[in-house]
Parts: structure tokens; sequence; C-alpha cells
């Protein structure tokens, strides 16, 4: 088969075509009543019990193996080089990691952080937030189990050996299991997914290409197993918090977020999709002030627990916040595809302002991009806006943040990954993207052969499966009689705008992705082929980035409109979520009546 969907129909069939080929064996050439009447006997109820554990068991049994074949490429990646891999004197990334293990699991708490002669900071001093800290103490102590030599303190530095890197490798994978795989399998679970399987459909088969396309992101692969980090416990938990708050769970969706800002504060790159959200359902709320004061102390408790020995004296604190905010790092790191390095071969902003004030016109540059979707949130609070939110938000950081990472790309990333099923060509095009603007951290990490792999796998698998509904926009009833004429025309005026970027996407798709995949493949053998100009040493690089950044900037507009149309008058472009479903059930059975 050519795609995953089609695997993913086949492992699963269709089961309402299933429930009836059983109705008609069983009734054979009766009347309808008849029928009806073996419909209602106590052993087709009976069947219909066992019919649902088949299908339960054939819904596992194709988790496992989506499951499986994610661990087996996982494990296929980890065999590829590492960020510094035999590159002294500062190696790379996974000396980062090891050495937070060294010191958390030799060191009190009270000196992770600080600078001392057991502890030197300038050599990968630890610079995340106290959950990341635990998460080392935890897998220092299984790596010095099984190799004390590892993370022995003050003679470990650089070190490196195949039993080590095995056991490295090994922790990687464990978190994955332990958070992001879990936390994939109940999102693919969610109502949010739910909502765009009408029964008519195969809603299991789109279930199990969700969690398919969540377990084989190329990007998260490549960073977390082929580079080396553990971003799978941030994004697994971000993750796990907005599907418990669109199952409105909201005080465990804020305690999760809360541990995912405290593992990275990257995560703080959604926060104001999930504030804006949460502070929107406060408002809809029958008793709003309780519910806002039990999110404050359900936050509040959330940071108290990894944050508790630190909290000794404001020094302590202060020590931990000035290492996870770092000024002097500049505006943005290496070759990243925002708008600051992009157009920095244009505009110099590092010489036209000093570096306190680049700061403050990127925080405002960056809350004025994630406003829109916020205040969006806050008067109509919905679970495709938190996504679509999320998504705005995250793009709004990347681009505008100050001191950004080529791996913050992996942000905004996963919430085009949960709208997979709701904007399939969106999700095929921003993952290509997204993989191909971290090529230049990835040669340099020797991962070529890796980024190749992963990429081809995806574009082979990405094809979504059938859509669930048509892709014109659903109506959806006035809110009162006497609408309005120019509130009627602004709608028709949204519905068509909107079809027409749906329509657009679905057209073009075929064709810019090909096209992407031509401009990056001349790039990448520039970049390890072709020597660069003596006067521009990082043409390539730039090349690749002002690529990706002109790929990604479109879709921040595009997406901001579809957060304040598709979810407006209670429709989307897909006819799906629950009120189209509502609407089209209640509509179905009355007909059937």
């Amino acid at each position: 088969m050519g795609r995953f969907a089609d695997l993913c129909e086949f492992l699963l069939p269709d089961e309402g075509e299933e429930a009836s080929s059983e109705s008609e064996s069983k009734s054979g050439s009766g009347s309808k009543s008849d029928s009806v009447a073996a419909t209602a006997s106590p052993s087709s109820h009976k069947e219909r019990g066992v019919g649902s554990k088949r299908a339960a068991r054939m819904w596992w049994g194709a988790c496992a193996l989506v499951i499986g074949f994610a661990v087996l490429v996982r494990l296929c990646t980890g065999l590829h080089p590492y960020s510094g891999m035999h590159t002294p004197p500062r190696f790379g990334d996974y000396e980062a990691q090891r050495h937070w293990m060294e010191i958390t699991v030799n060191l009190p708490p009270s000196q992770w952080y600080r600078n001392s002669s057991v502890n030197d900071l300038s050599w990968w001093g630890l610079d995340y937030p106290p959950l990341t800290a635990w998460q080392s103490r935890a897998h220092g102590w299984v790596v010095r189990w099984f190799c004390p030599d590892a993370v022995a303190l003050g003679t470990s530095q650089g070190y490196e050996s195949a039993y080590s890197k095995a056991l490295l490798r090994w922790t990687v994978l464990s978190t994955d299991l332990l958070v992001f795989f879990p936390a994939a399998l109940a999102f693919a679970c969610s109502p949010f997914v739910r909502s765009l399987s009408p029964s008519t459909s195969r809603p299991a088969a789109h279930r199990l290409w969700v969690l398919g396309m969540l377990l084989l992101q190329p990007g998260l692969i490549l960073i977390d197993h082929g580079h080396f980090q553990y971003n799978s416990i941030s994004l697994g938990l971000s993750l796990a918090a907005a599907t418990a708050i669109i199952s409105r769970h909201y005080l465990i969706g804020s305690a999760l977020f809360c541990f995912a800002i405290n593992h990275k504060h990257m995560a703080l790159y959604f926060a104001p999709a999930f504030f804006a959200h949460l502070l929107g359902r406060c408002r809809q709320a029958p008793r709003p002030v309780l519910m806002f004061l039990s999110l404050a102390a359900t936050v509040l408790l959330s940071f108290a627990l990894p944050w508790a020995p630190f909290l000794d004296s404001p020094d302590s604190v202060l020590q931990v916040v000035t290492r996870l905010f770092p000024l002097g790092r500049g505006l943005y790191e290496d070759h990243v595809a925002n708008f600051w390095c992009a157009t920095s071969p244009l505009i110099k902003w590092k010489q036209l302002f000093s570096t306190p004030v680049l700061a403050r016109i990127a925080l405002a540059a960056t809350v004025a991009s994630a406003l829109p979707s916020m205040l969006h949130q806050v008067m109509r609070p919905s679970a495709h806006g938190l996504v679509l939110c999320m998504l705005n938000s995250s793009l709004g950081f990347f681009f505008f943040a100050f001191q950004v990472h080529e791996k913050s790309i992996l942000l905004p990333l996963l919430p085009v990954s949960m709208l997979a099923l709701h904007h399939p060509h969106l999700h095929r095009w921003f993952t290509t993207v997204a993989a191909v603007s971290m090529f230049p951290l990835l040669l340099r990490d020797r991962l070529e052969i890796a980024y190749v792999a992963l990429l081809a796998l995806f574009l082979l698998l990405s094809p979504p499966p059938p859509p669930t509904s048509p892709s014109s926009p659903s109506p959806s009833p006035s809110s009162s009689p006497s609408s309005s004429q120019h509130s009627t025309h602004q709608r028709n005026y949204r519905r068509r705008l909107l079809t027409l970027l749906h329509n657009s996407w679905a057209h073009l798709q075929p064709y810019l992705v090909p096209l992407l995949a031509l401009a990056a493949a001349f790039l990448h053998y520039a970049e390890t082929a072709l020597p660069p100009p003596p006067r521009f040493p990082y043409l390539y690089q730039a090349l690749t980035v002002t690529l990706a950044f002109a790929c990604l900037a479109p879709v921040m507009v595009v997406s901001n409109l579809w957060q304040w149309g598709v979810e407006a008058d209670g429709f989307r472009l897909d006819g799906g979520g629950r009120d189209g479903d509502r609407r089209r059930g209640t509509s179905s059975k009355k007909k059937h009546e």
C-alpha cells in the first residue's frame, strides 16, 4: 500500500459496514419487522458486544504495530552520530545532557545552578528549569548504576563510550515511551479527533493515522534521537495538557502544562494560548471567580513542587532565573528560520540596537503577534480554537522572540501535528519546511542520511485518509430570527474567504511540496559539495533559513484567519466538529424516524 492511511483502513475496517453485513446475514429474507425484532433480541445484543470486543482488540493491535514501528525508527536514528560526537574541546548537546546528570547525582540541589569549583557553569552549566534537573538526576542514577565512570564528578568530562552512548540513547527512548507516546495516544482518542469521524466513516482508522503522524514527526525524532535532547518530555506534557483541557479537565490540564514549562521554559511559547483559553472558560463558567481561584491554586502548587529546594531565599530563585533567561547570548542562535535571522542580511539588527533594546523590541513584537489569537480565545474559547491559538502563539514566539534556537520550530510543529486531520495540507507542508529549516544544524551533527530517510518516510506516509465530510463550510443557524442583513453579509463574505483559503491550500499543496523539495535539495547539495564564496562563508545556511522563513510566514497569516473565521458562527471549513456532527446526526435521525 502506498499510504499509511490505506494501511490504517486495512487494519481497521469500517465498523459500520461490518455491523450492517452482520445484520443482513442474521435477518436473511425476513420482513422488516423480523429484522427489528432480531435487533432487539438478547442474542443480537450479545453479538454486538462480541463485535465491540473484537473491534477493541483490532484497535489495540493496530496501535501496537504503529508504536512498535515508531520505536524501531527511533532505534535506527539512534545509530547515527549525535551532537558533538568526538569533537573536543566543547563537544555538544550530548555532553551537556551527560554533564547535567553528573552534576545532579553528585551535588545537592542548592549547588546545581551556582558556579563553584565543582560546578563550572562555563562548561555546559545547567540552564533549564528545575524539572529538567530532576529528570537529569533520575537518569543519572540509572546511568551510574550501569556505568559509574560516565557520571563521575570532575573526571567524566567529555566521556564517550559505546556503552554510555547506548545507555543515554535508551534514556531518551524511555521518556518517549513514558510521556510522549501515552500523550499522543490520549490525544488520538480525544473528542477533538473523534469530532471529525462520524459513524458513517472509519473513525478508528482516522485515530490511528493521527497517532502515526504524531509519533513519526521527522523533526522531533531527529533532534531527540539524533542530535540528542529530551524535547519529547515538555512536548508530551503540553500535548497531554491540551488533551485534558479539550476534554474539560481544566485543573489537570493546567498542572500538566505547568510541568511542561518547568521542564523546558520554551513551553512558554504556548502560554498565551492556554492562559487565554482558560480565561475564556472562566468567563463562561457558572462560578467564574471560583474556577479562576482553583486554576491559580493549581498553577502555584504545580510550580512549588519542582522549585521547592530553591525557595529558601530570593537569591536562590534569582540564581535559577538568571540561568534560564541569559540576555547575553544575543537575538538568535546560529541559523534559525525566524524574522530576525532571515532579515539580518538586509537589516543589521545587532549593529543598529543594543542587546537590551533588541530584547524590548522582540518582546513587543512577540506580544503583538500573539494578541489577536489570544483575544479570540478569551471571547470564544473552543477546542479547535485552542489548538489554532497554540499554533499562532508558538509561531509568534518563534518568529519574533529573543534568543530563539533552530530546534524551537518543534513547538509550533506540535499543534500542526494535532491539526493533521483537520488541515492535512498544512500539516504536510509545515512538517517538511520545519525539517528543512534545521538542516544546517543536522549537517553539523552528520545526520544528513537520517534527515533524508526520515523526511522521505514522512512524505511517503503522510497523505491523509479520505475526507470525513464535505470540504465546504456548513452554515450555522442564526443567533436570532432578526439577524441583520449586514451581519449575514459579513458571515457570507467570511465563508467565501475561508473556502478560498482552504481550496487554495488543497490545490497548491501537490505542487508546493515538490517545489520545496527541489529547492531544498539544491541548497543541501550546494552546502555539502560546493564551497561558499570567501566573502559569504554562511551563504547556503542563510539561503536555507530564508527559504524556510518565506514558507512559514504565510502560515501564520492563514492560521490566524482560520482561527477567527473557522470557529466563528459554529462552523469549520471541513464541516466537522461537535456542532456540525450534532446537526448532521440530528437531521439524519429525523429522516430515519
